[in-house]
């Protein structure tokens, strides 16, 4: 994300999109208006004012992306943990996702993807065990 530029963002006919890879996805309702105007308002720490930096997110040093580190403090700043928040996304995409589209979508090796899947799986049965165990118990 740190890595970013302008061109990731997309908007023509009145649709927002992001190029992560080969194929834009789109981005709907308020992450659309919110890409729109991070590309309108950029700023960096050394330069306090709108930048003409190619980055999304430009860094501390001119002509230089946000780093890693400085990224994620901004997410922690709103509550958003990493490593929760990409478990999350990695199971919702294991279990949407063939083993082959996830591990060429992320640039994973297939064994890792069938991993994830196997963990998607194992989760989404013990969580829909834990489910009716509760509602026998009410």
């Amino acid at each position: 994300m740190a890595r970013l530029t302008v061109d990731h963002i997309e908007e023509t006919d009145g649709a927002v999109r992001i190029r992560l890879g080969d194929v834009p996805v789109d981005l709907s309702g308020p992450i659309a208006e919110l890409a729109l105007r991070q590309v309108a308002v950029r700023r960096s720490h050394a330069v306090l004012a709108q930048t003409d930096s190619p980055w999304l997110f430009p860094g501390g040093q001119p002509g230089r992306p946000i780093s890693v580190w400085a990224m994620g403090e901004r997410l922690r700043k709103f509550g958003i943990r990493l490593a929760e928040t990409c478990s999350t996304a990695l199971f919702q995409l294991a279990t949407e996702l063939p083993a082959a589209v996830l591990a060429r979508t992320l640039g994973i090796d297939i064994t890792v993807a069938v991993k994830w899947q196997r963990a998607a799986a194992d989760w989404a049965t013990y969580a829909a065990d834990a489910s009716r165990r509760l509602s026998d118990q009410n």
